[in-house]
C-alpha cells in the first residue's frame, strides 16, 4: 500500500509536469510574461477588464495561482500586470490572496511528495531545523517573505518539508509577502501610466522602481529592529559603557576572545573564577599529554632489546611522573597567565561572573565584595566539566575524572576506566604502561564510535597489546563495597549477564557537560539546546545578539583548537558586528586521539558519509610500507582518504599511526584551501620522513585513475619509436 502510494505521488507530478510544460508551449506562455509583452498588450487587456470586470479578475486569480503554485517563471510581470490592469487596492487584493493560495498548493505539493524520502533519508540533519521551526518558524518564514532573497519557489519547498502547519504558513505568507506585493503592484500602476518616452521618468514610476531597489534592505532592517526589540524588551540598556568587551572565562575560547580584543585597542576585561588557561592547561590536554609521553617512555624502556639496547628492568616512579606533569603545566602556565594578559592590555579579575542584564555582569570575589560592570558585547567561555553518571554506589565509593586524576601520588594496582571515547582510550593506555592492571568498560560496541569500525579495532588492539582488558558492550550498572573491596558491575548488553570488576581506582571518562549553570542564563531566558549547550547561530550570537558564546559551552565540537577558532568570530563579530558579520566556519575542523597508534580524522568518515548519502571513493596506503615508519619500528597503520567519485576533492581523511595528529596537517590546509590529491602528489616531500604516507597516499589514488586508454596509444608510440 505505502508502495502505491509512493506510485501515485510521483505519477501525480510526472503528471502535474508534463501538463506544465504543455500550456507552456500551447500558449507560449514564457513570450506573454515578460514585460514587453505586457506594455504591447496593455491597452488591449485594460478593455477586456473595463467590459468584464468580474469575470476578468477570476480568470487573473487563477492564472496567477498556477503560476505561483508550479513556481513558473513570470509572476513579478503578473504583479506589475495587476498594478497595471486593477488598480493598487484590486490589485494588491488579487496577487495577495492569489500568491498566498499559490505557495500553500506548493507547500502542501512538497510535503506531499518528498517530505517522507527526505525524513527518512536526511532525518538527523533534519531533526535540528524542525526544532528551530517549532519555536521561531513563524519568525523564519516572516524573514524570508520579507527580504525575498531566496527565490518563491524554493520557499515554498523547504518549508513544505519542515513541521511548520500549515495554517500558520498561510497567515505568516499573506503578512510576510503584503508589503513587497504591495511595491510591485504600486510599480505596475505607474507602468499603466506610460505613454511617451518622457513618462519613463515620472516621479511616480522613479520612486517605484526606487521602492523596489530599497526594499530588501529596509525589510531587512526592519525585521532586526524588531527582533531586538522583542528580544530585549523589559531590559533597560545603559546610556554609556564602562567597557567595549566582557569575557566569561579564561579557557582557550576566553584567552583568545581577550586577545584579539586588545590587540584591536578594544577595552576588555577577562573575568575567570579559578585558574587561567582553563581546563585544557591545567587538567585537560597538557597534563594529560605529558602522562602520555611518561607512559610511551616507559613502554620503549621494555621494547629497548627491540632495537638492540640491553637494559634493566624499567621501574616506574609514579611520583615523579606526576611531578614532571605539574613541571609542565608550571612551564606553560606563563603563556596563559594574569601578567602576561595585562601586559597586553587586558583587565583580568579574579572572580565569579553572572550575568544580570544583556549588558552587565555581575563580579562577586573571594572576600564577597561585588562589582556591577557593563559592557556593549560579552562572550561566555565558561567551558564543559567531566559528567558523572548517577550510578548506584559511585558517589559513595569515590571516583576520579579527568580533572582529579592528577591529584593521584600512587598508581592504582587496578584501574577500571568507564567510557570508551579519546579520554578513556588514552589515559587506560597509559596508565597500563605505567603498570596498573586496567579494566575499560564501554556501553557501545566499539570504542571510538565517531571513529570507522577498523579505526576502532586498530585502537582497541593497541590496548589489549599493552594490557588493557577492553569490556566492549558493557552497561555499568552500580557500584558494591565489601569488606573494603570495591567492584563495579557491569552487565554484559544483550545477555542480561552480570560480572563484577574489583578496583583500586574508578576513572570515569564518560564525556564533559557544558558548564551553564550559575551564570545567570536562566534569568535573560537564554535556551539551550538538547546537548545543553548554549544555543548560538551562525554568528555565535545567543538569544541576545550582543550576547556570545565558544568553546566547550557552545559547541559543537569539544576541542581546544575549535575554541580558539571559534574566538576569532566571536571577537571580531563583538567588536566589529555593525559594520560586517562573519559566520563561523567548521567546514574544515581536525581532530586527534592521541593513544598510540594516534588517530586523526578531517572531514568525513566512512559511515557518515554513507548515512549522508554522500558519494565517495576510498583510497587507502598502508603504513607498513613506509620506509621511515620500517626504520622506527612504527610500521603500522593506514591513511585512508575519500574522495568525490572520479575526482581529487578530498571529503575526508582518516590516519591511524605515528604523529598522525601532525600528518593530518597537510590534508587540513588541502582541504581548507580546495586543493586535490593532484597537487599534494606534485610536492616535494622530505625522504625519509613520514610525512611521505600522505604524498604515497596521493600516489595511490592516482594509479587508480590513471588513463589507461592513453598509455596504451603512448606504449604504442614507444613500440614505434624502437622500430
Amino acid at each position: 500500500m505505502a508502495r502505491r502510494r509512493r506510485v501515485l505521488r510521483w505519477v501525480g507530478l510526472a503528471g502535474a509536469i508534463a501538463l506544465g510544460v504543455v500550456l507552456w508551449q500551447v500558449f507560449d506562455l514564457g513570450k506573454l510574461l515578460t514585460l514587453e509583452s505586457l506594455k504591447a498588450s496593455r491597452e488591449a487587456l485594460a478593455a477586456r477588464v473595463a467590459a468584464a470586470p468580474v469575470v476578468s479578475a477570476v480568470l487573473f486569480f487563477g492564472v496567477y495561482v498556477a503560476a505561483a503554485a508550479l513556481s513558473l517563471p513570470g509572476a513579478a510581470v503578473l504583479t506589475l500586470a495587476a498594478g497595471a490592469l486593477f488598480g493598487f487596492v484590486g490589485g494588491l487584493v488579487l496577487v495577495s490572496f492569489a500568491s498566498t493560495l499559490g505557495a500553500l498548493l506548493a507547500f502542501l505539493a512538497a510535503r506531499y511528495l518528498f517530505r517522507d524520502f527526505v525524513k527518512a533519508r536526511f532525518g538527523r540533519a533534519l531533526a535540528p531545523i524542525d526544532a528551530g521551526i517549532a519555536r521561531d518558524g513563524a519568525f523564519y518564514l516572516l524573514t524570508l517573505r520579507l527580504i525575498p532573497v531566496f527565490p518563491f519557489w524554493l520557499v515554498n519547498l523547504l518549508m513544505g518539508l519542515t513541521s511548520m502547519r500549515a495554517g500558520r504558513y498561510v497567515w505568516v505568507s499573506q503578512l510576510g509577502m503584503l508589503p513587497g506585493t504591495a511595491v510591485y503592484v504600486n510599480a505596475g500602476t505607474q507602468l499603466a501610466a506610460i505613454t511617451s518616452a518622457r513618462d519613463v521618468l515620472s516621479p511616480g514610476l522613479v520612486a517605484s522602481f526606487v521602492l523596489l531597489g530599497l526594499f530588501p534592505l529596509l525589510a531587512k532592517t526592519a525585521v532586526s529592529w524588531w527582533q531586538r526589540r522583542k528580544v530585549y524588551a523589559g531590559w533597560p540598556r545603559p546610556t554609556r559603557f564602562d567597557r567595549n568587551l566582557i569575557v566569561i572565562g579564561a579557557g582557550a575560547g576566553g584567552l583568545v576572545t581577550a586577545y584579539i580584543a586588545a590587540a584591536v585597542k578594544a577595552k576588555v576585561t577577562l573575568i575567570e573564577a579559578h585558574r587561567m588557561g582553563g581546563d585544557c592547561l591545567n587538567s585537560g590536554c597538557v597534563p594529560s599529554k605529558a602522562l602520555i609521553r611518561s607512559a610511551r617512555i616507559a613502554r620503549l624502556v621494555r621494547e629497548a632489546r627491540v632495537f638492540g639496547i640491553e637494559t634493566g628492568e624499567a621501574r616506574v616512579d609514579f611520583p615523579a611522573v606526576m611531578e614532571r606533569i605539574r613541571r609542565v603545566i608550571c612551564a606553560i602556565a606563563p603563556h596563559d597567565s594574569v601578567e602576561r594578559y595585562r601586559a597586553l592590555g587586558v583587565e583580568v579579575l579574579t572572580a565569579h561572573a553572572q550575568l544580570v542584564s544583556p549588558w552587565a555582569v555581575e563580579v562577586t570575589f573571594a572576600d564577597g565584595g561585588k562589582q556591577t560592570l557593563t559592557a556593549r558585547s560579552i562572550v561566555l567561555a565558561t567551558g564543559a566539566a567531566p559528567f558523572v553518571p548517577p550510578i548506584p554506589g559511585l558517589a559513595e565509593a569515590g571516583c576520579l575524572t579527568s580533572d582529579t586524576v592528577w591529584s593521584l601520588e600512587a598508581l592504582p594496582e587496578r584501574l577500571v576506566v568507564l567510557g570508551g571515547g579519546p579520554i578513556g582510550c588514552e589515559l587506560a593506555q597509559s596508565f597500563a604502561r605505567l603498570g596498573s592492571t586496567v579494566t575499560q568498560v564501554e556501553m557501545a560496541p566499539r570504542l571510538l564510535l565517531r571513529e570507522d569500525p577498523e579505526v576502532s579495532e586498530a585502537v582497541r588492539a593497541a590496548l589489549a597489546a599493552d594490557g588493557v582488558r577492553v569490556l566492549t558492550g558493557h552497561q555499568a550498572v552500580r557500584v558494591e563495597q565489601a569488606d573494603g573491596v570495591k567492584q563495579l558491575i557491569v552487565r554484559v548488553e544483550g545477555l542480561g549477564q552480570e560480572l563484577a570488576l574489583p578496583f583500586d581506582q574508578l576513572l570515569c571518562a564518560v564525556g564533559r557537560a557544558p558548564r551553564v549553570e550559575g551564570y545567570g542564563l536562566e534569568r535573560l531566558g537564554i535556551p539551550l539546546t538538547p546537548r545543553r549547550t548554549i544555543e548560538v547561530n551562525a554568528y555565535l550570537e545567543t538569544r541576545y545578539p550582543n550576547i556570545y558564546a565558544v568553546g566547550d559551552v557552545a559547541g559543537p565540537y569539544q576541542f581546544t583548537h575549535a575554541a580558539a577558532h571559534q574566538a576569532w568570530y566571536a571577537a571580531v563579530n563583538a567588536l566589529f558586528g555593525a559594520l560586517r558579520r562573519f559566520a563561523a566556519d567548521y567546514r574544515v575542523m581536525p581532530w586527534a586521539t592521541f593513544t598510540e597508534p594516534e588517530v586523526a580524522r578531517v572531514g568525513l568518515s566512512e559511515e557518515e558519509a554513507r548515512a549522508q548519502g554522500v558519494s565517495y571513493e576510498v583510497t587507502r596506503y598502508g603504513i607498513d610500507d613506509l620506509d621511515r615508519a620500517i626504520a622506527d619500528g612504527a610500521a603500522h597503520g593506514f591513511v585512508k582518504v575519500l574522495t568525490e567519485p572520479g575526482r581529487d576533492r578530498i571529503l575526508g581523511v582518516t590516519i591511524v599511526g605515528e604523529h598522525a595528529g601532525d600528518l593530518i596537517a597537510e590534508f587540513v590546509l588541502a582541504m581548507k584551501h580546495g586543493l586535490g590529491l593532484g597537487k599534494i602528489l606534485g610536492t616535494t616531500h622530505i625522504y625519509p620522513t613520514l610525512a611521505e604516507a600522505n604524498k604515497y597516499a596521493a600516489g595511490e589514488w592516482k594509479r587508480a585513475h590513471a588513463p589507461e586508454r592513453l598509455l596504451g596509444w603512448v606504449a604504442r608510440y614507444h613500440a614505434w619509436r624502437r622500430g
